[in-house]
């Protein structure tokens, strides 16, 4: 009998580590056409093929190096043309305006343009199933139909600090008192005025995305899935999971609802060598190295003349070496090396590396962060300022704006950052708390995403406050509630005085 029992036992525990283990198919799609975005999400999609599940992802930069299990349905060619060739004064006209502008209706026409591709279409009139849809939360999310239409589980993933309008899917708190937003650039410690404008922007901003990205998503969305099709509203309440490139060490400390996971620093799991030249240039660094970099989007050679030759005047007074990534010069000082790319993470990682020069965008700051580099930060548009403002709150940054930048502005500014020993001491710390993880980044995101998967969209993650209108939500009803009690009781209690009153006036009037 112990060993029918012992025999039923192993039964069942095989049965639920096979369901478990059970490969699932999982479709993640990205509208945007910016290639950083990408290192956020492909590196989740090689985990979860390297556990056994079958990919399919919607694009714009297939894989160059194809892997089994891992399809790509590229958008290359169909998308306009990628603007990551931008010079910096073009993108430092994109005003708040602007780069709303870009985040709503810019990408509603990416949509437009993608949804009525042969690839996509093929794709949605396919007799596929898929368990799980992943998808880019930034502007209109119009891929979130493709949940309903395939009765699949919902996970979104934003690559910067949560949106304003990334909140509400999955009720997560927003309390504009200590929380900045994304497109200003506030710290957790903000004044009476910066607290207003944080909240006026806050609930602006997600007025303006459902006027301006989900009312017209949910009008392409019906013509082509039918006018029954739900609104895009009511779809991304069903979100199961949100996954964010922050963590709370750098960005701010927030409370958060179970189905909120940071993952910051996702993309950092490179174990790659320095090229040669590199390792021996950076080795042979005596007073240390700096390295300048200002991401995908800006190319450093678009600066003007005179910015560009502040620059060289600066680093040609210094006895670090330099990287810079840029298109290559001539007649340059010995000390300075430029290439139109660099391995980047590598060059952070180096020992030498004494100071990072940057725009601020995320992926770079977090990779900065992790290596313990300090930072120069001269922000240009986007999220940028915001995480500069959160590096300098740190005291692992300092901030240039770009209009002030002169040579001696610049060599101030390195020469406080390579020889004041706090700003390295404050690196090293910060990197260790952003470290210091029970699970890598990686890790969490693949153990949550299995979670849901496993769990068929884990709806006990979902939050009661997805439910509740935005009066209920702030308790406005329940404040009310007690206004109008307190002026009954008011009122109750003047007129009971007033009858009082007048009956001690009626009895004095006799007593006399």
């Amino acid at each position: 009998m112990q060993r029918f029992y012992g025999l039923v036992l192993c039964v069942l525990v095989a049965s639920t580590l096979a369901k478990e283990a059970e490969a699932a198919r999982i479709l993640a799609l990205m509208i945007t056409n910016f290639r950083s975005h990408y290192s956020m999400i492909q590196p989740l999609l090689k985990g979860l093929v390297s556990r056994g599940h079958e990919v399919t992802m919607v694009g714009y930069f297939p894989l160059k190096t194809p892997i089994a299990n891992y399809t790509d349905i590229s958008l290359e060619g169909i998308l306009p043309p990628s603007t990551e060739t931008m010079s910096v004064e073009e993108l430092r006209s994109y005003g708040y305006i602007k780069v709303l502008y870009l985040y709503w209706q810019f990408e509603v026409n990416l949509c437009k343009v993608a949804i009525e591709s042969p690839q996509i279409q093929k794709l949605i009139n396919s007799k596929n199933k898929f368990d799980l849809i992943i998808t880019h939360l930034m502007g209109s999310d119009c891929f979130l139909v493709l949940s309903h239409h395939f009765k699949a589980s919902l996970i979104s993933l934003t690559t910067s600090v949560s949106l304003p309008w990334g909140n509400d899917r999955i009720g997560n708190i927003d309390h504009a008192a200590y929380i900045p937003n994304y497109f200003l650039p506030f710290a957790d410690h903000m004044s009476f005025w910066q607290r207003l404008v944080n909240t006026v922007f806050i609930e602006a901003a997600k007025l303006g995305h459902y006027i301006f990205a989900e009312l017209p998503t949910d009008e392409l969305m019906r013509r082509h899935f039918g006018q029954d099709v739900p609104s895009i509203f009511d779809i991304k309440r069903n979100t199961s999971l949100v996954l964010i490139n922050s963590h709370f060490s750098l960005n701010t400390p927030r409370p958060t609802v179970p189905a909120f996971v940071e993952v910051g620093g996702i993309h950092i799991n490179s174990q790659g060598s320095l090229p040669v030249y590199l390792e021996e240039f950076l080795n042979g660094a005596e007073h240390g190295a700096i390295y300048i970099s200002f991401g995908t989007n800006i190319q450093s050679d678009s600066f003007p003349p005179d910015k560009l030759q502040a620059f060289i005047g600066a680093f040609s007074k210094l006895p670090q070496r330099v990287l810079w990534k840029t298109s290559n010069m001539t007649g340059l000082p010995e000390n300075i090396m430029t290439r139109k790319w660099f391995p980047q993470l590598e060059i952070l990682r180096h020992p030498n590396t004494r100071v990072f020069i940057t725009h601020g965008g995320q992926f770079g700051t977090l990779e900065a962060v992790y290596c313990g580099v300090p930072m120069l930060g001269i922000p240009i548009s986007y999220d940028q300022h915001l995480n500069i403002k959160t590096s300098v709150a740190k005291e692992v940054a300092l901030h240039l704006d770009y209009e002030f930048v002169t040579e001696e502005v610049l060599l101030e500014a390195l020469k406080k950052l390579l020889y004041e020993p706090s700003y390295r001491i404050n690196s090293q710390k910060l990197s260790n708390q952003f470290r210091d993880r029970h699970q890598s980044p990686l890790d969490t995101a693949l153990f949550w995403t299995e979670y849901v998967i496993k769990h068929s969209g884990a709806q006990h993650l979902r939050s009661a406050a997805v439910d509740l209108c935005w009066y209920q939500y702030l308790l406005l009803d329940v404040v009310l509630f007690f206004c109008l009690v307190f002026i009954l009781i008011g009122v109750l209690l003047y007129y009971v005085s007033k009858a009082l009153l007048k009956s001690i006036l009626i009895i004095k009037k006799y007593w006399h």
